[in-house]
């Protein structure tokens, strides 16, 4: 698809830990979003945020990926630095998407296996408990973004705090502990998620919920392009059929 004139203004887009925290993909998502602001007339601006490094200027949307449990660990001390800064970006409305990893570590805490308890950041009101079961294959979803599609692959079990709303209802796959029927948690602006793929190149209606919401705070509206999502929704609508059987 050929790039419309990026005259709207900037939305900036801040990656946390590409390096430690993206092992299925979840660069897609960022490179989705910028993308995406370039076909709707926007200048994305992508920072790649690395343990150790500055804080950006700005952030108008913030992602991460999921990793494994060494990933998490390097990323831990970096997280934990920057921790009072997330919560007043969340507090303040700014959209984010915490993808498996990144979701637990925005948790009330980890619970390991042999049952020490890792803090999270306490953004989403979830606690994670590690297991010798993966929950792995295709997902659909319903959420307040219409119906999502991805791929779950973690041996993590989430369950929400009361009160706290779910990402979405699972109408096929496991979700965040096989037995609830939620996966994923959703406070405010902030999105958690156990769903690969990557995620936002499959549910074209999720990714640009989520830009709304930054380039409304980046420049005070939203005037999307016509995008041409036909291979995007096909696909997304093969997995329901599939899965669904309608």
């Amino acid at each position: 698809m050929a790039d419309v004139p990026a005259d709207k203004g900037e939305v900036h887009v801040v990656h946390l830990y590409p390096r430690e925290m993206s092992i299925y993909g979840d660069l897609g998502n960022t490179r989705c979003l910028a993308a995406r602001l370039r076909w709707h007339g926007y200048r994305p601006v992508v920072h790649d945020h690395h343990p150790g490094a500055p804080w950006p200027e700005r952030a108008d949307i913030v992602l991460g990926g999921g990793g494994q449990d060494s990933g998490q660990v390097r990323v831990t001390e970096d997280l934990a630095r920057h921790a009072d800064r997330l919560r007043e970006l969340a507090l303040d409305g700014v959209p984010m998407l915490m993808i498996c990893g990144m979701y637990q570590l925005f948790g009330e805490a980890f619970i390991t296996v042999e049952g020490q308890r890792l803090p999270g950041l306490g953004i989403l009101d979830v606690t994670t408990r590690g297991n010798a079961t993966r929950m792995i294959g295709p997902v659909v979803l319903d959420t307040d973004f219409g119906s999502v599609v991805g791929y779950e692959n973690h041996s993590g079990s989430t369950v929400l705090g009361e009160g706290q709303q779910p990402f979405g209802r699972v109408r096929h796959g496991r979700g965040n502990n096989g037995s609830d029927g939620h996966e994923g948690a959703r406070t405010a602006n902030v999105v958690g998620s156990y769903l690969h793929g990557p995620v936002l190149p499959a549910n074209p209606a999720l990714a640009d919920g989520l830009l709304e919401v930054a380039a409304r705070r980046a420049t005070g509206g939203w005037s999307p392009a016509v995008v041409d999502d036909t291979v995007a929704d096909r696909a997304h609508q093969a997995q329901v059929r599939r899965l669904l059987g309608s």
